[in-house]
């Protein structure tokens, strides 16, 4: 098999987790709901106190701009990050052949929240240096964050199931997760990026189907069936992307157990992670 078709295969065999465990789904939800209140929450004082009219003013930016950008990138990695660690957590728990339900990833998550924080932080300081050279580098910095934050998302792949699986901090973790990434060969992120992009192909087709829908009936007359439609479009991408997160959760989980142990964790083909993940000596 290719590498692709491998990729694939483990995506499926994701799926078939999920299936088993659909309340895998809750932690996803959760945390879209925690990043739409860290946002509202910080958005009212940036227009309250007028401080987005300064954010692009060449006299420069208040400090207190940077003081409140940095604690919104700390708190919603913060939010992000608890839930994701759940969700591993909990695919763990199901890898190992237990049962877990929504309480058991919570617990393991609120078991490692000072972990956690640390690594929050560490992601916001890294999110704003890069929203700093974008800013005052002009195109080329652009294009060297780019690259930047693309090799942190690679390095980091891996840092949320170490956390989950061993009692280490977050600097720890984040160069656990680049060890493994670098002595292991496989479908680890062509498999979450196909993933990706299948979830976003899905969600443009919805959306495509929807908004013709929509342009139908409404030249047709039909104003509340149009409205109903368009509501189920948006319900559709939301449930794309809440199954596109808990499969990525799954699929990092599996992929950490295998890299670590060798072994195939339950439900997923010890033949398939052998050829995709290709130890080194």
């Amino acid at each position: 098999m290719g590498k692709f078709a491998r990729s694939w295969a483990l995506a499926k065999a994701s799926l078939s987790i999920l299936r088993s465990d659909k309340e895998l789904l809750v932690f996803p939800l959760l945390s879209v709901l925690g990043v739409v209140l860290v946002a509202a929450t910080f958005l009212l004082p940036l227009f309250g106190f007028g401080m987005l009219e300064h954010a692009d003013r060449s006299d420069g930016v208040p400090l207190g701009f940077y003081i409140l950008g940095f604690a919104f990138y700390l708190v919603q990695y913060f939010v992000v990050f608890f839930f994701t660690t759940a969700l591993v957590g909990a695919a763990m728990v199901r890898l190992d052949g237990g049962d877990p339900t929504v309480g058991t990833g919570l617990r393991i998550a609120a078991g490692k929240w000072i972990s956690i924080l640390g690594y929050a932080a560490i992601a916001a300081t890294v999110g704003m240096i890069l929203r700093g050279i974008e800013q005052r580098a002009g195109i080329v910095g652009k294009v060297v964050a780019g690259f930047v934050g693309v090799a942190w998302t690679l390095a980091t792949f891996l840092t949320v199931p170490v956390l989950v699986a061993q009692d280490v901090g977050p600097v720890e973790a984040v160069k656990e997760s680049a060890t493994l990434l670098k002595r292991t060969w496989g479908e680890g992120l062509i498999g979450n990026g196909g993933i990706g992009l299948i979830g976003g192909l899905a969600a443009f087709a919805v959306m495509l189907v929807g908004l013709a829908l929509t342009g139908f009936l409404a030249k047709a007359g039909l104003g509340t069936a149009a409205i109903a439609v368009i509501a189920l479009s948006v319900l559709a991408v939301v449930g794309i992307g809440l199954v596109q997160s808990a499969l990525g959760g799954i699929y990092s989980a599996a992929l950490y157990r295998y890299a670590v142990a060798g072994d195939a964790p339950a439900g997923f083909d010890g033949v398939l992670l052998r050829d995709a993940f290709q130890r080194k000596a």
